[in-house]
């Protein structure tokens, strides 16, 4: 069986991982990274927190000693499934099996502003870029004498109060409030404002109603100012416009609102539901196609559980990964009658704020966590899921020091590399 995974994600290298060394299985991983990247943790990316090297891990190292696994590094710009061929910019790949993992992008909503002026977080280049404008932004602010022209400056605006917004502007507060004045001694950083928008009534609205009361405590315990029923509608690089007709002076638009499956040119438009997401059945299987499956962000299964869809989150891309691994074995061991519908057991959710400051929700009967405790708990799965040993103490150090000093080492401009990236935009 030739398998094609298209996407290197949570759940394209899942898959992969499972099918390593299986007999009667050849896998092509095409993904236009060489590496996989921990989405979770772009925040601490952006501000300072962890270096890019933290957070990624080469796909060719974790599969360095595969007898069946082979990468490509290629942006995939067709699917042929009537030919059973993905196309690439410098190649056409045979497949038996084709998996879409393509992931998810940023949704804009089609506002052309906002997708041109404000920062989205979906990518380590993008969170780097995020680093860089805030740097940046601080040195041209010493030379600002103007009041408001300074709160205009420093001040940050983030769109979007699920987890990766809320764990955003905590961060930024807390870089605010004990870091930022002893790099600027120059600086009133009482004029800079972090504001939180989001369109529902509360904070992190997929998790409990404690943990979103608590998770916005917590927020405007560290300074943050948190908007609900109202969303950013516009933006011209100056000023924020809010649906409620207000407006907020900022140079910086954090976009963490919204998201949009990557669907590869090919798939027809009828098998894309709401959120730009490929239709597939209980096992994953594309509708109407036999060997094209969908995983990951980018696929929309309805289940009883799950009527509108599953939850874009990294534990769901590894579930359905592990389960349509075990799908294909089967296939190949002559057993494709015996195949697993996949259904989402949710272990639990979980978002930080700050420093001692996170919430955890427990679905078995309904159980909450607060504080010290949550905060530990998120610290711990997170170091469990990192790729790599060495990462994975890169990181605990990193977080040990910080806790320790309240600050942290990565505050580097590289003028080069800023300069590039915004005449690339």
């Amino acid at each position: 069986m030739r398998v094609i995974i298209a996407g290197g994600g949570f759940a394209g290298l899942q898959l992969a991982k499972r099918l390593n060394d299986k007999e009667g299985i050849e896998v092509l991983l095409i993904d236009k990274l060489n590496f996989h990247q921990f989405q979770p943790l772009f925040y601490q990316v952006a501000t300072a927190g962890l270096d890019a090297s933290n957070i990624s891990f080469p796909l060719r190292k974790v599969f360095q000693n595969s007898k069946n696994i082979r990468i490509r590094l290629a942006d995939i710009t067709e699917i042929k499934t009537a030919e059973n061929i993905v196309v690439t910019a410098n190649d056409e790949f045979k497949y038996d099996v084709l998996v879409i993992a393509t992931g998810a992008n940023t949704n804009f909503f089609n506002n052309a502003n906002l997708q041109g002026k404000s920062f989205p977080m979906k990518t380590t280049i993008e969170a780097l870029q995020i680093k860089y404008h805030l740097i940046k932004n601080l040195e041209e602010a010493l030379d600002i004498k103007d009041k408001e022209e300074l709160r205009q400056k420093l001040s940050v605006v983030v769109a979007g109060g699920g987890p990766t917004g809320v764990e955003l502007s905590g961060a930024i507060a807390e870089m605010r409030n004990k870091i930022l004045p002893r790099d600027y001694p120059e600086i009133d950083f009482s004029v800079m404002d972090i504001h939180l928008v989001e369109g529902s009534p509360r904070t992190l609205a997929a998790m409990s109603e404690k943990s979103s009361s608590q998770s916005r405590r917590y927020l405007e315990r560290l300074g943050v100012k948190v908007r609900t029923e109202t969303h950013v509608k516009d933006y011209d690089g100056d000023k924020v416009l809010l649906q409620n007709g207000d407006t907020i002076p900022a140079k910086t638009v954090i976009w963490a609102a919204g998201i949009k499956g990557n669907v590869p040119k090919g798939i027809d438009k009828d098998l894309v539901a709401r959120g730009n997401r490929i239709k597939v059945d209980r096992q994953n299987r594309v509708q109407g196609f036999e060997h094209v499956y969908a995983i990951g962000d980018v696929a929309y299964m309805e289940t009883p559980k799950y009527p509108n869809g599953h939850p874009q989150v990294a534990n769901v891309a590894i579930n359905q990964g592990k389960n349509l691994a075990k799908n294909l074995i089967r296939q190949v061991n002559g057993n494709k009658h015996y195949q697993d519908e996949f259904e989402y057991h949710d272990k639990g959710s979980l978002a930080t704020v700050g420093r001692n400051l996170a919430v955890v929700d427990f679905p078995k009967n309904r159980g909450h966590l607060g504080g010290f405790v949550a905060w530990v708990i998120w610290m711990v799965l997170h170091l469990v899921l990192i790729l790599g040993v060495k990462n994975r103490l890169q990181i605990f150090v990193n977080w040990v020091y910080k806790y320790f000093t309240y600050d942290q080492s990565l505050r580097l401009l590289f003028k080069d590399f800023y300069s590039k990236q915004a005449n690339e935009e």
